[in-house]
């Protein structure tokens, strides 16, 4: 099985639980069935958002809408990639490693990533506020590791 690398942030010489003071450090074990199998059938799910909405020869563009209550498909992260929330709300995490985080999102708050080559996580997002979450995200195609295959379901369908 290939090798996890974390993504590297501004912030990563921080610790852990300075980073994510809501993080609770599980296994996947720990997981409910369903997600744990969810989990096993993403893991190489490459749409980050819920729908593609423009993509070059340099960038992806995705929007993701989580309605409240709801949880996005995981799907894997490998290249270099920023996310802008739009407003406020509340977010839980679970990531390949086991990790569960809650955050809290306000509007205009961003975070940077970056993956050297081989490098990758997994991850899986829950609205556990009372707001829809709304997401842009602009993924990088001169990463380190090519780009995944994007389902055409989630491309943006043009109207004429």
């Amino acid at each position: 099985m290939e090798q996890s690398g974390l993504p590297c942030q501004e912030d990563d010489m921080l610790k852990q639980d300075e980073k994510e003071p809501n993080a609770r450090q599980t296994s996947r074990a720990d997981w409910p069935t369903e997600l744990q199998k969810e989990f096993d059938k993403d893991e190489f799910y490459g749409a980050v958002g819920s729908v593609l909405v423009s993509e070059t020869d340099k960038v992806r563009v995705w929007h993701l809408h989580l309605p409240v209550g709801k949880r996005c498909r995981f799907h894997r992260h490998v290249l270099d990639y920023f996310w802008t929330a739009h407003n406020p709300g509340r977010a839980r995490g679970y990531y390949d490693d086991g990790r569960v985080v809650d955050v809290t999102h306000y509007p205009g708050e961003t975070k940077h990533f970056t993956f050297g080559e081989g490098e990758h996580f997994v991850h899986s997002v829950e609205n556990i506020g009372d707001t829809d979450l709304l997401f842009t995200t602009v993924e990088f195609l001169d990463s380190a590791n090519p780009p995944l295959p994007v389902p055409d379901e989630v491309r943006l369908e043009r109207v004429s």
